[in-house]
């Protein structure tokens, strides 16, 4: 998900590594810290495969510092990534919002609104954080207090995604015999 993220961010703008790293920590930092150490391997890969270019400019202070920017290919990688999401990024919330983030990048309303639809394809499977007798554990159904409230706000959160979905894909594909929305 760094690659992404990086990815994502410069698509949108060039930017100091100072900066893509406050990015990537507002985006998912809470949930997912990133460290020098692995934001500055990753970049550095991404410069030697050509999908980042770097130039020195002067810093506000004494030391320079380096601007990132995506180049054309890049550009497609950020594309062909956010066409075709693993099955994880599909499943795992996180992943998935860091995918909404930048799925705007992804041009074509028609792959946008595969993505999206595999997401809500995947909500719509019941499901649970607890079975009994190998059938999903209903809030109403949980034993103690604490699985009730993981449960219920599971569920709210679960109903508000899977109604946003379906008016994202509705807007993304308008209405029978219409050009499909651009976003």
């Amino acid at each position: 998900m760094l690659e992404l993220t990086i990815l994502g961010f410069l698509h949108e703008e060039p930017l100091h590594g100072y900066e893509l790293k406050e990015r990537i920590t507002a985006l998912s930092g809470h949930v997912r810290p990133v460290s020098d150490g692995a934001l500055y391997p990753a970049i550095n890969r991404l410069t030697a495969a050509g999908l980042l270019e770097q130039r020195t400019e002067p810093g506000a202070g004494a030391a320079p510092r380096r601007v990132l920017s995506l180049t054309p290919a890049g550009r497609d990688r950020l594309r062909a990534r956010l066409r075709d999401p693993k099955p994880v990024e599909i499943t795992d919330s996180t992943r998935f919002n860091t995918f909404l983030a930048f799925l705007r990048h992804l041009e074509d309303p028609a792959a946008q609104t595969a993505v999206l639809q595999r997401r809500l394809d995947f909500l719509q499977t019941p499901a649970s954080f607890f079975y009994a007798d190998g059938k999903p554990v209903r809030a109403e159904e949980a034993d103690d207090l604490f699985r009730r409230g993981l449960l219920t706000v599971a569920r709210a959160t679960g109903t508000a995604e899977k109604a946003w979905l379906s008016s994202a894909i509705a807007e993304l594909t308008g209405p029978p015999g219409a050009p499909a929305s651009r976003t």
